[in-house]
């Protein structure tokens, strides 16, 4: 299954999907709808640790206070399920793959799985 999780309201999210061919691709708001316990629980699996979807530029991380404190999986795991900004987005299943984050290098890595330049 090919699919996306991405936040409406993130620009660099809409960016990102407005140059791929998402024809066929299962896309799911994060906002909207709440990612399940099976879901990032899939995600964990293909992407090695919580701690690699978890986005410490979410603004709630400073102020929670969670940049002072040691977090382990099972704390990753909670905040992402509690609250979505704390998902690093947008994030593709393409063919069995996870594609995490906007970072330059993931976003050409999401591009050449598509195919598109």
């Amino acid at each position: 299954m090919n699919k996306v999780y991405y936040l409406s309201s993130c620009t660099t999210c809409k960016r990102i999907m407005s140059e791929l061919p998402l024809e066929g691709f299962e896309k799911q708001d994060i906002k909207t709808t709440a990612i399940t316990e099976s879901q990032i629980d899939d995600m964990k699996a293909l992407a090695g640790s919580y701690e690699a979807l978890f986005s410490r530029v979410a603004m709630k991380y400073r102020s929670m206070g969670l940049n002072e404190m040691e977090l382990n999986e099972a704390d990753y795991r909670q905040y992402i399920l509690q609250e979505y900004t704390f998902l690093k987005r947008p994030v593709f299943l393409i063919d069995g793959a996870i594609f995490i984050g906007n970072s330059k290098k993931n976003v050409a890595a999401i591009k050449a799985a598509f195919g598109v330049a």
